[in-house]
């Protein structure tokens, strides 16, 4: 991003319209975006506890693993922190199922979008999920269980980093395909509903990945000292 923004900085040949500024707005066709707002309604029940999920599960992993590593009060309620892990593990995936299921209750509940209703697409979508479920089960078969669900936080450590596939095409495969799924539903459902709802996801794991990245670091720094 920031090298990115230097050479659009450094290079005035790079400025063929002449900066925003001089974009006639007026002349924008809004009629398009304002067709596929009117099948999406953010004030119905469903996209709204769909959306909640969506945000609220990355955060409560985070808060209660950061929790466990702070004070390791799950650890000595289980009685060791693999049980301690296996519980909370449990729960992320019952939160996660609430969020699927949530999720294809809103685009049940809204209407298609007759644009994306073509069968070229409805493969698309349906090659987009199968990617993003290759990545998601490559990656927790290269993490290990533990591995997957927070086991750092709970003392839980890897001998060293996994850099095998899925991982060594990118950094947080897991992430990335699990947002893949979501979108490849959203397209072979022809929901603007879904694809809005994609978006929401792409952007908390990010927010998530922002918090998770430094503090694994931190732990494994801490480990090798």
């Amino acid at each position: 991003m920031s090298s990115a923004f230097a050479v659009c900085q450094g290079s005035s040949e790079l400025d063929c319209c002449g900066g925003l500024n001089n974009v006639d707005y007026s002349k924008v066709d809004v009629s398009v975006m304002a067709d596929a707002l009117q099948y999406l309604d953010i004030t119905e029940t469903s996209f709204g506890v769909s959306a909640f999920a969506v945000c609220f599960n990355p955060f409560f992993w985070n808060v209660v693993a950061r929790w466990e590593h702070r004070t390791r009060r799950l650890s000595r309620l289980f009685g060791s922190p693999y049980m301690a892990c296996y519980s909370l593990a449990l729960v992320i995936v019952l939160l996660n199922i609430l969020r699927s299921h949530s999720f294809a209750a809103a685009m049940r509940a809204q209407p298609r979008l007759p644009l994306l209703e073509i069968p070229e697409l409805y493969w698309v979508g349906l090659l987009v999920l199968a990617c993003g479920s290759l990545l998601v089960l490559s990656s927790f078969c290269a993490l290990g269980f533990t591995g997957t669900f927070l086991g750092d936080y709970f003392g839980i450590l890897m001998e060293e980093k996994v850099t095998s596939f899925p991982f060594s095409l990118m950094e947080n495969p897991m992430y990335s395909g699990s947002t893949a799924v979501y979108l490849g539903l959203a397209l072979m459902n022809a929901s603007p509903t879904g694809m809005i709802l994609a978006c929401l996801v792409a952007v908390t794991y990010k927010v998530a990945i922002s918090f998770e990245g430094p503090f694994t670091e931190e732990v494994y720094q801490q480990k090798n000292k």
